[in-house]
């Protein structure tokens, strides 16, 4: 992977997880790395912890809600190195209820996280790359934007909306030389599940007022359950894919049947339209 070396990353969610996972597969390429995330305790842990393991990465704190503090980082980022070679917009959070408990206030903090964190790095690390005319964006998604399933309509729903959005902007800047990668991952090594720990005092609040508490969650153990894939793989999956030009980038292909046959469905809806339309012409 030496032809990743001296080239340059940033990362939302760095903290943790597929985050934390991706900056230590691409500091092992040779790349310049920048992670951020909420969590500032958890940042500084990550950075010791590649430091440890002799990757030298860069942090800032960063709220992805905050599109005037992402136009910051960005503007840091390049002052620092003077390109951006890979955008990762990775923050993410779950907060996931059944219909009958959904609120507004979870509602809005979870899109405001998954779906305008990924709009607020676009709109601050675009005109960069339009002008350098190079670069990758890797938005993560999730198999769940790709497959809906039920009692996880919040977070399906921002899901398929980052998987519209990366193939609209996949349209949008191909004439630019900047790629785009939907990262649609299965289970993955993460703390996701235990997102609310960064939720606002108001979520929080409503969260204890309903009677809600967090969802119970265990992390699978390494080695586990087939199709558990580990943080840092997924990073080196995310550099094969820009070599290899793949969009959709899955982890495992636990669920694959379920999306073939999910588009043999919509194969299906087409031909009995084409078939509705050959019968009333």
């Amino acid at each position: 992977m030496t032809g990743w070396a001296g080239k340059t990353a940033f990362i939302t969610g760095g903290a943790s997880g597929i985050g934390l996972g991706m900056a230590e597969a691409f500091a092992q390429a040779g790349m310049a790395v920048t992670i951020s995330d909420i969590e500032e305790a958890a940042l500084a842990a990550a950075v010791a912890g590649l430091a440890a393991k002799g990757h030298q990465v860069d942090s800032l704190a960063l709220d992805v809600r905050d599109l005037a503090a992402f136009r910051s980082a960005a503007a840091s980022v390049m002052q620092r190195h003077g390109r951006i070679d890979i955008l990762c917009n990775n923050a993410g959070v779950v907060f996931e209820r059944s219909t009958a408990d959904w609120t507004d206030t979870g509602w809005r903090w979870l899109l405001d996280v998954n779906l305008m964190g990924v709009v607020h790095g676009l709109q601050a690390f675009l005109p960069a790359f339009k002008a350098q005319g190079f670069g990758h964006i890797v938005n993560t998604a999730s198999l769940t934007g790709l497959l809906g399933r039920a009692d996880i309509g919040q977070y399906g729903s921002s899901k398929f909306a980052i998987v519209g959005l990366s193939q609209c902007m996949r349209e949008e800047l191909a004439g630019h030389g900047v790629g785009v990668l939907a990262l649609c991952p299965g289970m993955v090594m993460t703390r996701i599940m235990d997102a609310t720990r960064n939720a606002p005092r108001d979520v929080t609040a409503r969260l204890a007022a309903a009677g809600l508490s967090d969802i119970p969650f265990t992390p699978p153990a390494p080695g586990g359950p087939r199709g558990v894939t580990e943080a840092v793989e997924v990073g080196r999956m995310v550099l094969d894919a820009i070599v290899d030009d793949v969009f959709y980038v899955l982890t495992d292909l636990t669920w694959a049947d379920d999306i073939e046959r999910e588009q043999a469905r919509l194969r299906g809806d087409i031909a009995w339209l084409a078939r509705r339309e050959a019968a009333t012409a």
